[in-house]
Protein backbone atom coordinates (compact mmCIF):
# COMPACT_ATOMS: atom_id res chain seq x y z
CA UNK A 1 0.00 0.00 0.00
CA UNK A 2 1.33 3.03 -0.90
CA UNK A 3 -0.16 6.78 -2.07
CA UNK A 4 0.32 7.20 -5.55
CA UNK A 5 0.31 11.16 -5.85
CA UNK A 6 -1.04 14.55 -4.05
CA UNK A 7 -4.41 14.95 -5.88
CA UNK A 8 -4.54 18.36 -5.11
CA UNK A 9 -3.43 21.08 -2.32
CA UNK A 10 -6.24 23.50 -1.02
CA UNK A 11 -5.50 26.72 0.82
CA UNK A 12 -7.85 29.80 1.36
CA UNK A 13 -8.31 32.77 -0.73
CA UNK A 14 -10.00 35.99 -0.15
CA UNK A 15 -11.79 36.00 -3.46
CA UNK A 16 -12.24 32.94 -5.56
CA UNK A 17 -12.30 35.40 -9.06
CA UNK A 18 -9.57 37.54 -8.12
CA UNK A 19 -7.50 34.33 -7.49
CA UNK A 20 -8.42 32.65 -10.27
CA UNK A 21 -7.64 35.77 -12.54
CA UNK A 22 -4.36 36.01 -11.02
CA UNK A 23 -2.51 32.65 -11.24
CA UNK A 24 -4.03 32.80 -15.05
CA UNK A 25 -2.31 35.92 -15.21
CA UNK A 26 0.77 35.47 -13.07
CA UNK A 27 1.56 31.96 -13.67
CA UNK A 28 -0.24 30.58 -16.79
CA UNK A 29 -2.51 28.37 -14.65
CA UNK A 30 -5.77 27.19 -16.52
CA UNK A 31 -8.78 27.16 -13.95
CA UNK A 32 -9.85 23.89 -14.24
CA UNK A 33 -12.95 23.51 -12.03
CA UNK A 34 -15.18 24.93 -9.35
CA UNK A 35 -17.56 23.59 -6.47
CA UNK A 36 -19.58 25.96 -4.66
CA UNK A 37 -22.29 24.34 -1.42
CA UNK A 38 -24.39 25.84 0.74
CA UNK A 39 -22.94 22.70 2.89
CA UNK A 40 -19.48 21.37 3.87
CA UNK A 41 -19.78 17.50 2.79
CA UNK A 42 -17.48 16.15 5.06
CA UNK A 43 -18.92 17.71 8.39
CA UNK A 44 -22.17 18.77 6.75
CA UNK A 45 -21.97 22.02 9.09
CA UNK A 46 -24.16 24.77 6.84
CA UNK A 47 -21.65 27.24 5.18
CA UNK A 48 -21.48 28.52 1.96
CA UNK A 49 -18.05 27.78 0.15
CA UNK A 50 -16.36 28.47 -3.39
CA UNK A 51 -14.08 25.81 -3.88
CA UNK A 52 -11.71 26.72 -6.91
CA UNK A 53 -9.35 24.18 -8.75
CA UNK A 54 -6.28 25.18 -10.97
CA UNK A 55 -3.87 23.11 -13.25
CA UNK A 56 -0.32 23.63 -11.90
CA UNK A 57 1.26 21.43 -14.85
CA UNK A 58 1.97 17.52 -14.93
CA UNK A 59 -1.50 16.69 -13.20
CA UNK A 60 -0.56 18.49 -10.10
CA UNK A 61 -3.78 20.76 -8.91
CA UNK A 62 -3.51 23.81 -6.62
CA UNK A 63 -7.12 24.57 -4.85
CA UNK A 64 -8.69 27.83 -2.95
CA UNK A 65 -11.53 27.99 -0.70
CA UNK A 66 -13.17 30.94 -0.45
CA UNK A 67 -14.70 31.34 3.18
CA UNK A 68 -17.25 34.17 3.22
CA UNK A 69 -18.50 33.89 6.29
CA UNK A 70 -15.46 33.04 8.16
CA UNK A 71 -13.17 35.68 9.85
CA UNK A 72 -10.33 37.11 8.18
CA UNK A 73 -8.11 34.60 7.42
CA UNK A 74 -4.52 35.34 8.86
CA UNK A 75 -1.50 33.64 9.32
CA UNK A 76 0.65 31.29 12.34
CA UNK A 77 2.61 34.57 13.82
CA UNK A 78 4.71 32.16 15.24
CA UNK A 79 5.62 30.93 12.07
CA UNK A 80 8.56 32.95 9.82
CA UNK A 81 6.65 34.04 6.75
CA UNK A 82 9.40 32.26 4.67
CA UNK A 83 8.54 28.76 6.32
CA UNK A 84 5.00 28.39 4.58
CA UNK A 85 5.05 28.38 0.81
CA UNK A 86 3.67 26.83 -2.33
CA UNK A 87 6.82 26.16 -4.57
CA UNK A 88 6.19 25.37 -8.50
CA UNK A 89 8.85 23.70 -10.78
CA UNK A 90 9.69 25.28 -13.91
CA UNK A 91 11.91 24.18 -17.08
CA UNK A 92 15.03 26.01 -16.69
CA UNK A 93 17.06 29.56 -15.13
CA UNK A 94 15.53 31.47 -18.79
CA UNK A 95 12.03 30.41 -17.76
CA UNK A 96 12.63 31.73 -14.13
CA UNK A 97 14.42 34.88 -15.34
CA UNK A 98 11.49 35.22 -17.82
CA UNK A 99 9.01 34.53 -14.76
CA UNK A 100 10.29 37.15 -12.75
CA UNK A 101 10.30 39.54 -15.60
CA UNK A 102 6.64 39.39 -16.52
CA UNK A 103 6.31 39.40 -12.54
CA UNK A 104 7.91 42.73 -12.03
CA UNK A 105 6.47 43.85 -15.39
CA UNK A 106 3.27 43.72 -13.50
CA UNK A 107 4.23 45.01 -10.21
CA UNK A 108 4.53 42.00 -7.73
CA UNK A 109 7.51 42.53 -5.81
CA UNK A 110 10.08 39.15 -6.41
CA UNK A 111 13.07 38.36 -4.67
CA UNK A 112 15.86 36.54 -5.71
CA UNK A 113 17.14 34.37 -7.63
CA UNK A 114 18.05 32.59 -5.21
CA UNK A 115 20.87 29.98 -5.72
CA UNK A 116 20.21 26.88 -3.44
CA UNK A 117 22.88 24.96 -5.42
CA UNK A 118 20.46 22.08 -5.71
CA UNK A 119 18.20 24.96 -7.71
CA UNK A 120 17.63 28.63 -8.18
CA UNK A 121 14.40 30.39 -6.91
CA UNK A 122 12.36 33.34 -6.85
CA UNK A 123 9.75 34.14 -4.05
CA UNK A 124 6.80 36.39 -4.30
CA UNK A 125 3.29 37.04 -2.85
CA UNK A 126 -0.19 36.29 -4.28
CA UNK A 127 -3.18 38.83 -3.78
CA UNK A 128 -3.90 36.25 -0.50
CA UNK A 129 -0.31 36.84 1.06
CA UNK A 130 0.74 33.11 0.40
CA UNK A 131 4.42 33.05 -0.38
CA UNK A 132 4.82 31.18 -3.90
CA UNK A 133 8.32 29.89 -4.77
CA UNK A 134 9.15 29.48 -8.77
CA UNK A 135 12.11 26.91 -9.12
CA UNK A 136 14.29 25.78 -11.72
CA UNK A 137 17.06 22.43 -11.35
CA UNK A 138 20.67 23.30 -11.46
CA UNK A 139 22.26 22.13 -14.39
CA UNK A 140 24.27 19.84 -11.69
CA UNK A 141 21.21 18.51 -9.54
CA UNK A 142 21.61 14.97 -10.54
CA UNK A 143 24.90 14.92 -9.34
CA UNK A 144 24.42 17.13 -6.06
CA UNK A 145 21.20 15.36 -5.03
CA UNK A 146 22.88 11.99 -5.50
CA UNK A 147 25.67 12.84 -3.57
CA UNK A 148 22.82 14.84 -0.59
CA UNK A 149 20.96 10.94 -0.95
CA UNK A 150 23.97 9.61 0.77
CA UNK A 151 24.08 11.76 3.60
CA UNK A 152 20.56 12.22 4.60
CA UNK A 153 19.48 10.03 6.80
CA UNK A 154 23.05 10.57 8.81
CA UNK A 155 21.83 13.62 8.72
CA UNK A 156 18.40 13.57 9.96
CA UNK A 157 19.76 11.30 13.09
CA UNK A 158 22.23 14.15 13.88
CA UNK A 159 19.18 16.46 13.65
CA UNK A 160 16.95 14.44 15.93
CA UNK A 161 19.69 14.15 18.61
CA UNK A 162 20.98 17.64 18.78
CA UNK A 163 19.02 20.47 16.43
CA UNK A 164 21.83 21.75 15.04
CA UNK A 165 22.86 22.09 11.24
CA UNK A 166 24.68 18.93 10.38
CA UNK A 167 27.32 19.50 8.27
CA UNK A 168 27.40 16.57 6.33
CA UNK A 169 26.82 18.03 2.93
CA UNK A 170 28.53 21.57 3.80
CA UNK A 171 30.33 20.81 0.27
CA UNK A 172 27.10 21.85 -1.20
CA UNK A 173 27.60 25.73 -0.01
CA UNK A 174 31.12 25.91 -0.60
CA UNK A 175 29.63 25.51 -4.42
CA UNK A 176 28.10 28.99 -4.18
CA UNK A 177 31.74 30.35 -2.34
CA UNK A 178 33.80 29.15 -5.08
CA UNK A 179 31.47 30.73 -7.62
CA UNK A 180 32.19 34.00 -5.63
CA UNK A 181 36.04 33.57 -6.43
Amino acid sequence: MKVEKIHHVAYRCKDAKETVEWYGKMLNMDFILAIAEDHVPSTHEPDPYMHLFLDAGDGNVLAFFELPTKPEMGRDPNTPIWVQHIAFKVKDRDALIEFKEHLEANDVEVLGVTDHSIFHSIYFFDPNGHRIELACPDPEEEALLARMDEVKWDMLEEWSRTKRAPQHAAWLHAKELDKDV
